[in-house]
C-alpha cells in the first residue's frame, strides 16, 4: 500500500510538473505564434495588370494561381481583385514588404520565340520550374528545368521539330535568358534554361517563372505593412474568454465527475500548453478560423474525458471495484473516442490538402488539436487517475455511480422531431427565397464573398486601433447600415483602410462629407475604389470539393468500422440536417456570410459527426449483447441513446460555455462567428439524440419490411 501511495505521489508530482512546464512554455511561446492579418497585421501588396483592359476570366485565373503561390508564406494569405485591373495580396504574419516582394518575384511574361520573333510557347503552358545544378564539360552550370503542360508539350515538340538547326529564344520579362540551337526535336515535355551565374539566381528565376505562368503580366503598384483588422483588443478578449471559459469548464468537470474531473482538468491544462507549443513549432499562422479549430478540438478533448468517466460510473454501478472500473471504462470508451477522432481527422486532412486559404488554416489547427486531445485523454488522464487512486482516493464515492435507469422512449417522438426539423429547414428555404426576391441574393453575403468599397483615409493625426474602432467605425456604419466594417491601419503612417459593402456614389460622397466634418480631414486625402470578394470562385469551389470528398471518406470509414452502410448513411444525413438548420438561421436572421462562414460550417460538421459516432458506438455494442437479453431493435436504440444522453448534454454544455464566453467578451467580428456556432452546437446535440438514431432505426426496419 505504501509503495502504491508513493508511486501515486510521484506520478501526480510529475504530472503537475509537466502541466506547469508546458503551461509556462506555452505562455512563453505565445509571442512566437504567427498571427494572421486579421489578428496581428502583415504585408499588403497591390499589383496592376500591364494589359489595360484584362478579361474577367484572365483576372480570375491569375488571382487563383497567385493564391496558390502565396500560401508558401502563409495558409491564411488572401488574394482579391481591386477595381478592374488590380490584384491585392494580404500576407499575414510578416512585416518586411521588400523581402516578400523579392522572394515572391516580379510577375512577368515568359515566352519562347523562333528566329523570326514568332511566339511558339507562352508561360501558361509551363507546369513547373525548378532550379538545379548540372555538370557541363566538367564544370557546374546553374539551370532552371521546365516541365510543360500537355498542350505545351505538343506545341514545343512541333516547334523544335520545325526548327532543327535554328535557335529558339527563351525570354522572360523582355530579357533573353537562353538562346540555344535546336539539335533535335524535343518531345518529352521538358527543357532547361542555362546561363545563370549562381544557384540563387537560378532559384529566383524559377520562382518568378512560376508566377510567369499567370494569365496576365503584372506590375507592382504599391506595398504596405498593415495593422491588424481585429487588433490587440480581439486577441486580449479572446485570451480572457478562453481563460474564463476554461475555468468554468474545470469547475463543472470537478463538480460533476469528482476525482476523475480533477484528472481531466490536469490533462486539459497540459493539452492547452501543448497546443500552443505545437502551433509555434509547426509555424502555423493563427487566425479567427484557426481559433475555431482549437475550440472544436477543446470540445472533443472534453468529450473524450466525459465518455471515459461515464463508462467508469457505469462499471462501478455494475458492482466492479474502482480500479477495475477505471481499466474497463477506458477500454470500453476507446472505440468511440478513436472512431470519433479519426472521422474528424479524415475531414481535417482532406480540407488541408484540397482546401485553400482560411479552410486550410482551420484544418491545420483542428488536426493538431485532435491528435493532442486524443493523446491527453487516453494517456494523461489515465495516468492522473491512477495516480490519484494510488494516493488513497479509492472509495466509489470519489468517482460517482451510474446505475441502469428508466429507458427514455426517444423513438416514440421521432415523427415529432422529423416534423420540427422539416419545418425549420423549410423556413430556411422560404427565408432564402424571400431574401432573393428582396435583394437578389439568397443570403446576406459579406464583403469576403461579394466584394465592396475600399476607402483610404489619411487622418491628420495617428489614430489608435481603439480610436478607429470607437470613433471611425460608427460613422461608417451609420452610412452603410451594416456592422460589417473592416479597418486596417497602415503601419508607420496616419493612413487607415476602411472596407465596407459596395457603396453607391451618394453613399461615398456622404462618407467623405462625414469624415471631413467629424475629423477635419482634407477631402483630397480620401480615396475610394471597388474591391472584389476575397473568397474567390475558385476558393469556394475548392471548399465545396473538400467538404464533398471529406463527406464521402467519412461515410466509407463509418461503413468500414460499423460494417453497416446504414450507420454511415444516417450519420451523413444528420450532418446535412445540421448544416441546413444553421443555414436557416443565416437566412432568417440575415447574419452576414463572410470568410468565417466557411470555418463555422466546418466546425459544425466536425462537432456533429463526433456526437453521432458516440451514439452509434453504443448501438453497436448493445446489438452484440442483444442475443442474450432479447431486446427489441427499438429498445436497443432507445437504451443506447439513454445511456449516452448524459454525455451528450455534458459535452455540449462545456463546449457551449466556451463559445458563450467568447461571444460575450469578444469583439464584433468574433461575435459574428460565435453566434452561429452556438446554434450549431445546440443543433448537433439535438440531431445526434433525436434524429440520427431514429434515421438508422427506420432504415433498418424498412429493409426488413421490404423483405
Amino acid at each position: 500500500m505504501k509503495s502504491s501511495k508513493t508511486k501515486g505521489i510521484l506520478g501526480l508530482l510529475l504530472l503537475l510538473a509537466a502541466v506547469g512546464l508546458f503551461g509556462f512554455l506555452g505562455y512563453d511561446t505565445m509571442d512566437d505564434i504567427k498571427l494572421g492579418l486579421d489578428l496581428a497585421g502583415g504585408v499588403s501588396i497591390t499589383y496592376r495588370a500591364v494589359e489595360e483592359n484584362p478579361s474577367a476570366e484572365d483576372m480570375s485565373d491569375t488571382i487563383y494561381k497567385l493564391q496558390q503561390r502565396v500560401q508558401n508564406y502563409s495558409t491564411e494569405a488572401e488574394v482579391y481583385q481591386e477595381g478592374t485591373n488590380r490584384i491585392n495580396i494580404d500576407i499575414p504574419g510578416v512585416s518586411d514588404a521588400n523581402a516578400i516582394l523579392e522572394e515572391l518575384g516580379k510577375p512577368g511574361s515568359l515566352v519562347f520565340t523562333d528566329e523570326d520573333g514568332q511566339v511558339i510557347l507562352t508561360g501558361d503552358q509551363v507546369s513547373s520550374a525548378k532550379a538545379g545544378i548540372v555538370d557541363q564539360n566538367g564544370q557546374q552550370s546553374f539551370v532552371v528545368s521546365l516541365t510543360f503542360t500537355e498542350e505545351g508539350t505538343k506545341a514545343f515538340a512541333d516547334a523544335t521539330t520545325a526548327n532543327v538547326g535554328k535557335r529558339i529564344a527563351i525570354i522572360y520579362d523582355n530579357m533573353v535568358y537562353s538562346n540555344p540551337v535546336v539539335r533535335e526535336p524535343i518531345t518529352a515535355g521538358q527543357c532547361q534554361i542555362d546561363g545563370m551565374t549562381n544557384y540563387d539566381e537560378a532559384e529566383n528565376l524559377a520562382a518568378t517563372i512560376r508566377i510567369g505562368s499567370l494569365s496576365l503580366e503584372l506590375e507592382e503598384l504599391r506595398s504596405n505593412v498593415v495593422g491588424a483588422k481585429l487588433g490587440q483588443e480581439a486577441i486580449s478578449t479572446s485570451l480572457k474568454a478562453g481563460a474564463i471559459g476554461f475555468a468554468i469548464v474545470a469547475v463543472f468537470m470537478i463538480v460533476v465527475y469528482l476525482i476523475p474531473g480533477v484528472a481531466a482538468v490536469l490533462a486539459l491544462a497540459l493539452y492547452v500548453g501543448l497546443i500552443l507549443i505545437m502551433l509555434s513549432a509547426f509555424d502555423v499562422t493563427l487566425t479567427l478560423p484557426g481559433i475555431a479549430g482549437i475550440i472544436l478540438s477543446v470540445g472533443m478533448a472534453v468529450d473524450a474525458n466525459v465518455i471515459i468517466f461515464t463508462r467508469i460510473k457505469e462499471e462501478i454501478g455494475h458492482g466492479q471495484t474502482v480500479k477495475s472500473a477505471i481499466k474497463t471504462g477506458f477500454a470500453k470508451a476507446l472505440s468511440a473516442i478513436v472512431d470519433g477522432n479519426v472521422t474528424t481527422l479524415i475531414a481535417a486532412a482532406v480540407l488541408y490538402f484540397r482546401g485553400s486559404g482560411t479552410v486550410k488554416g482551420f484544418a491545420t489547427t483542428l488536426a493538431i488539436g485532435i491528435v493532442l486531445s486524443m493523446v491527453t485523454a487516453l494517456f494523461i488522464t489515465k495516468g492522473a487517475l491512477y495516480a490519484l487512486y494510488a494516493l488513497g482516493f479509492e472509495s466509489p464515492k470519489f468517482y460517482g455511480t451510474k446505475k441502469e435507469g428508466k429507458i427514455i422512449n426517444f423513438l416514440g417522438k421521432k415523427n415529432l422531431c422529423f416534423i420540427i426539423s422539416i419545418v425549420v429547414i423549410g423556413a430556411g428555404w422560404a427565408g432564402m427565397a424571400i431574401n432573393n426576391g428582396q435583394t437578389g441574393r439568397v443570403l446576406n453575403y459579406g464583403m469576403d464573398f461579394t466584394g465592396g468599397t475600399s476607402t483610404n483615409v489619411t487622418f491628420n493625426e495617428d489614430m489608435s486601433l481603439e480610436d478607429i474602432s470607437s470613433k471611425v467605425v460608427p460613422v461608417v456604419s451609420n452610412i452603410t447600415g451594416d456592422a460589417d466594417v473592416q479597418t486596417q491601419k497602415v503601419a508607420g503612417t496616419n493612413e487607415v483602410i476602411i472596407k465596407t459593402k459596395t457603396l453607391s456614389v451618394e453613399q461615398r460622397q456622404q462618407l467623405e462629407n462625414d469624415l471631413v466634418e467629424n475629423f477635419g480631414i482634407e477631402a483630397e486625402k480620401i480615396t475610394a475604389e471597388s474591391i472584389s470578394g476575397a473568397v474567390s470562385a475558385e476558393m469556394k469551389r475548392d471548399a465545396i470539393w473538400a467538404v464533398s470528398i471529406a463527406t464521402v471518406l467519412m461515410l466509407l470509414y463509418i461503413w468500414f468500422r460499423f460494417k453497416d452502410i446504414k450507420f454511415a448513411a444516417s450519420a451523413i444525413l444528420a450532418l446535412i440536417h445540421d448544416v441546413l438548420v444553421v443555414l436557416t438561421f443565416y437566412a432568417v436572421a440575415k447574419w452576414s456570410v463572410g470568410s468565417t462562414f466557411i470555418a463555422c460550417m466546418l466546425t459544425i460538421v466536425g462537432y456533429s459527426i463526433n456526437a453521432t459516432i458516440v451514439i452509434f458506438d453504443r448501438i453497436r455494442e448493445n446489438l452484440a449483447l442483444r442475443t442474450s437479453n432479447k431486446q427489441s431493435l427499438k429498445d436497443v436504440v432507445n437504451a443506447s441513446i439513454t445511456q449516452t444522453f448524459t454525455r451528450s448534454i455534458n459535452t455540449s454544455m462545456t463546449t457551449f460555455i466556451m463559445v458563450v464566453v467568447l461571444f460575450i467578451l469578444g469583439v464584433s467580428s468574433i461575435r459574428e462567428f460565435a453566434l452561429p456556432l452556438m446554434v450549431g452546437i445546440v443543433c448537433g446535440t439535438y440531431s445526434s439524440v433525436c434524429v440520427t438514431g431514429a434515421l438508422w432505426y427506420l432504415m433498418t426496419t424498412w429493409k426488413k419490411k421490404k423483405v
